[in-house]
């Protein structure tokens, strides 16, 4: 059941996809507005993230899970509900607010399962993140050219109301408390950072990476971070305990997320447009989204399975093989991807190996952060390795949107993509898998597990 919230929350990632190009007439906005319908969501969910976890250590985990479930179905209806721009952006920033529900899960099941469980289920909960991702596109596409689009967003609240259902009815309140106060100067500090640091690299390439906006976001957000660790430091209950985060194995693997959460998402850039650019270019295959959606949705039952195979492989060998095991699987997967882009099944066989060693890793990722913290901070620190995924995949996003803008061939009197850009951005996540395996070499071995 917990696995299911986590899933019905992921989708949001993919739900708006198929609708981008058609944003502007749908909600009467300019294209670089309605960009805002996705960003808004990002946002909500870096800032969300990490004060859910530590509300969660507090005052519950079932309840803060229920919360966000709440707020996720009230952003879907506002959604629904939405013919302009205004209306949009406030359900999807509602429905980002709910992106804590995966960490909360995770802590969930460390308080209330047995320990041959405990191992099989925070894998499948971890997978669910890239799941939902993954399942959503073919899901969204199809919605979108059959039926009215406000359908989607319908469909994600009843998705939403029936995992909230499921949990109220079946997962117990878990009666591990954290304690203290809630460190609010600390979660105002860190949104306004997230904030900036974000915003900069989500909407950088419309302002300009050297423009005055930009840069001076990228400054403001970095000098409040270091104020906010000096605060953090200081204060007698924080909102991210920065000693228990500097431990070695915590610190590793959440430079890993960052690292791996970089590599992963590549694949979800390059393999939709090489499938749906015209074969006039000589490499695109010139197929509609919702066929570049199901090649892309074997990638979600893949992860799943894997979720069995990353929990033995970490209970006889220990989580940080595994995490290695994910990083190489990931960086072959890329391999295939620089020489097998001609045909549809080759996108699919690389898009299957890199989900493998994705579901590897997250499942790892998970048990190696609750072998280091206590099993108060359990919610809190799933949320911070959470948000460090996220922050990879953000930068990823960045960084390719960049390369792919700047290495361009003229079809039809159109700037598109070049084939030479598309491999430079699968090199990169290649390079990036291998440095996650390189930090997740330095991870202490079994005795941490």
């Amino acid at each position: 059941m917990l696995a299911f919230g986590g899933i019905s929350v992921s989708l949001m990632q993919t739900l708006v996809v198929p609708l981008v190009p058609s944003l502007p007439r749908l909600l009467g906005a300019s294209a670089a507005d309605t960009a805002w319908a996705i960003t808004a969501t990002l946002l909500a969910a870096a800032v969300a993230t990490p004060t859910v976890g530590r509300l969660g250590d507090m005052f519950g985990k079932r309840r803060m899970l229920l919360i966000s479930l709440g707020i996720m179905v009230c952003g879907s209806v506002l959604c629904a509900l939405a013919n302009g721009l205004a209306l949009m952006v406030a359900g999807r920033l509602l429905q980002g607010l709910a992106a804590g529900v995966i960490p909360l899960g995770i802590s969930i099941m460390r308080d209330e399962l047995p320990a041959e469980r405990l191992g099989g289920a925070t894998a499948l909960m971890s997978a669910s993140l890239g799941v939902g991702g993954a399942l959503g596109l073919p899901a969204a596409a199809f919605v979108a050219e059959e039926a009215d689009w406000h359908a989607l967003f319908w469909a994600a609240g009843a998705l939403g109301l029936l995992a909230a259902v499921l949990v109220a009815t079946l997962v117990p309140e878990s009666r591990v408390r954290g304690g203290g106060r809630f460190d609010l100067p600390g979660a105002i500090g860190l949104s306004i950072a997230l904030l900036c640091l974000l915003l900069a690299l989500s909407k950088g390439a419309d302002w300009g990476w050297g423009s005055g906006t930009t840069l001076g976001l990228v400054a403001g957000g970095l000098l409040v971070l270091l104020v906010w660790g000096w605060w953090e430091l200081r204060t007698g209950h924080p909102l991210v305990d920065l000693r228990t985060t500097a431990r070695r194995q915590v610190l590793l693997t959440n430079l890993a997320s960052v690292v791996f959460g970089f590599a992963m998402f590549a694949t979800s850039l390059v393999i939709p447009q090489l499938l749906q650019l015209p074969a006039a270019t000589g490499y695109g295959l010139g197929q509609s989204i919702l066929a570049a959606g199901l090649v892309m949705a074997p990638n979600g039952l893949v992860m799943m399975a894997m979720s069995p195979v990353s929990a033995r492989i970490s209970r006889e060998r220990g989580p940080k093989v595994t995490l290695m095991a994910g990083a190489l699987v990931v960086a072959a997967g890329y391999g295939l991807g620089l020489v097998m882009m001609s045909e549809i099944w080759h996108l699919m066989v690389v898009s299957c190996v890199i989900a493998a060693g994705i579901g590897l890793a997250y499942g790892a990722m998970p048990a190696l952060v609750m072998g280091a913290v206590p099993v108060s901070e359990t919610a809190a620190a799933n949320s911070l390795n959470t948000l460090m995924r996220s922050i990879g995949t953000s930068v990823s996003s960045a960084a390719a949107g960049v390369i792919l803008a700047n290495m361009t061939i003229q079809v039809g009197g159109a700037a598109l993509p070049a084939l030479a850009g598309f491999q430079v951005v699968l090199g990169i996540g290649a390079a990036a898998s291998l440095g996650a395996f390189a930090i997740a070499a330095f991870l202490p071995g079994r005795a941490a597990e």
